[in-house]
């Protein structure tokens, strides 16, 4: 039997379409906090391919970036901070929606994910920035639908999200809102 951990890591999801300041805003967060980030998994996975992205790709996705965020928790756990914030720039539910985009369906094993491994806040970043040219981005027009799946992924689930929208110093000051907001409810 696994042990309890001995503190509550508070974990905090930053979801939304391409380009539109996931890592800047996770970034900005765990210094303002003091505390650390999972970076996006799939960003480091596809920079090394040098074809498209397959549905086994998108399942090495999907396990990697639960490995991290679980290095992440077992990190803080460690450090024993009250209250332990974990920063997650993008889900695995990122990899559901890209794989019923691209794929048209998501494996089992990734629903089945989705609907158990839950934050205790989401930010659902708004697409309302300029789009930034990068080699790993693929949908610039689509922006807005990809919010809108993301929004209806969330609340399908009944999962508690603030959207996250303005220049970077009007999200990073929502954001920061939101989250003290979030931690002064929590029992001392």
């Amino acid at each position: 039997m696994e042990k309890a951990s001995k503190s509550k890591v508070i974990k905090i999801a930053i979801i939304g379409p391409e380009s539109s300041g996931k890592s800047t805003l996770a970034s900005f967060l765990a210094a303002q906090f003091q505390t650390i980030w999972v970076k996006e998994y799939a960003r480091a996975y596809c920079e090394k391919l040098n074809r498209p992205c397959t549905i086994e790709d998108e399942l090495a996705i999907f396990n990697g970036q639960i490995e991290a965020e679980e290095n992440a928790i077992k990190l803080l756990n460690e450090l024993n901070n009250s209250p332990s914030i974990l920063i997650c720039d993008t889900t695995i539910l990122n990899v559901k929606v890209w794989c019923d985009h691209v794929f048209g369906y998501s494996p089992k094993e990734v629903n089945d994910a989705c609907d158990i491994r839950i934050y205790d806040l989401y930010f659902l970043m708004k697409d309302d920035i300029p789009w930034e040219d990068d080699p790993l981005r693929n949908f610039p027009n689509e922006r807005g639908y990809f919010f809108e799946v993301y929004q209806k992924e969330l609340i399908n689930r009944n999962l508690s999200y603030q959207i996250i929208d303005g220049d970077f110093e009007q999200r990073n000051i929502l954001a920061t809102k939101y989250l003290s907001d979030y931690i002064s409810t929590l029992p001392l």
